[in-house]
């Protein structure tokens, strides 16, 4: 299949890898030259702009990092009728698009009305399972749209990911995807809380989180992503927080699911909190290492 697949960070050149792998023929187009050119040596041809990304194609992906991202690539520079840039101003009648971005509902609804007034479905699909996942093709997609366009973009879907889920409607898909993340981010400090109160009451960390692990405080940053440095030797705290899902990208995910609350009245208490945290480790300078490193912020220190 002939896919467009704009925007290749992280974690979507990683993804867009997979879809090479799976023998799909990809026209990529990203800002940055240098993976653009990573994609080309291994098989991908070099797009001038999303609109020359997808005009003879068959399925359109795109990974972005905010709302205003999306809708330029979609839209081109300056918005609905946009400059011709855009993938909407080239993409042939019918061909879905598929955003990856983690995205507020609200805009994703939006985008879906002005593909569909040209005859195009879009689908909201975010992930989870970080740069790892997106490597081993393991991630789960979030898939907002008609139980039609889950029909039509779940195979292409399954050469990036082992789950692939239909959530409901379109906008849905990013509603799970800014939930997981909320209760994410409160669960990591929570951990981050508990790991240093241990280790400053004089418990070896690899012991206590060894009996958190098998006891009630149980939770995947406590056992697969472990803020504490040295407790899991894969985890980006063993390795200066570096890589993974950046203190910036989950900023801006507590900032959309605190908005989305405000719209619908819901308090969020502790998603308050943890977006005041992030945003205050980001104003430190530390808005580029690994979201796991908000355990420095509450230990007082600064990263080496």
């Amino acid at each position: 299949m002939r896919i467009a697949f704009i925007g290749l960070g992280h974690m979507g050149g990683p993804m867009a890898r997979n879809l090479l792998r799976a023998g799909h023929a990809l026209h990529v187009f990203d800002l940055g030259a240098e993976a653009m050119h990573s994609l080309v040596a291994e098989g991908a041809q070099a797009a001038a702009s999303p609109a020359d990304a997808a005009r003879n194609a068959e399925f359109v992906i795109t990974m972005l990092p905010a709302p205003r991202h999306v809708e330029a690539v979609l839209c081109g520079s300056g918005g609905p009728g946009g400059d011709g840039s855009g993938v909407l101003a080239s993409v042939p009648r019918g061909v879905p698009i598929v955003d990856c971005s983690t995205i507020d509902p609200a805009t994703v609804q939006r985008l879906a009305q002005l593909a569909a007034a040209q005859g195009n479905p879009l689908a909201d699909a975010p992930v989870s399972g970080g740069t790892g996942g997106a490597a081993a093709g393991t991630l789960t997609f979030m898939v907002g749209g008609s139980a039609e366009v889950f029909a039509q973009v779940q195979p292409v879907l399954q050469g990036m990911g082992q789950h692939i889920v239909h959530c409901g409607a379109t906008g849905t898909g990013q509603v799970a995807k800014i939930c997981n993340n909320l209760l994410l981010a409160i669960s990591m400090i929570g951990v981050a809380e508990a790991m240093s109160l241990g280790v400053a009451l004089g418990i070896d960390p690899q012991v206590l989180a060894g009996i958190v692990n098998t006891s009630s405080g149980r939770c995947w940053s406590a056992d697969t992503y472990n803020p504490y440095p040295g407790v899991m030797p894969n985890a980006p705290a063993s390795r200066g927080y570096s890589g993974g899902f950046g203190v910036d990208l989950m900023r801006k995910d507590l900032g959309l699911a605190n908005d989305a609350a405000r719209q619908v009245h819901q308090p969020l208490p502790l998603g308050a909190q943890a977006l005041q945290l992030y945003e205050l480790w980001s104003r430190q300078g530390h808005g580029q290492l690994d979201f796991s490193s908000i355990i420095q912020l509450l230990q007082g220190q600064r990263p080496a």
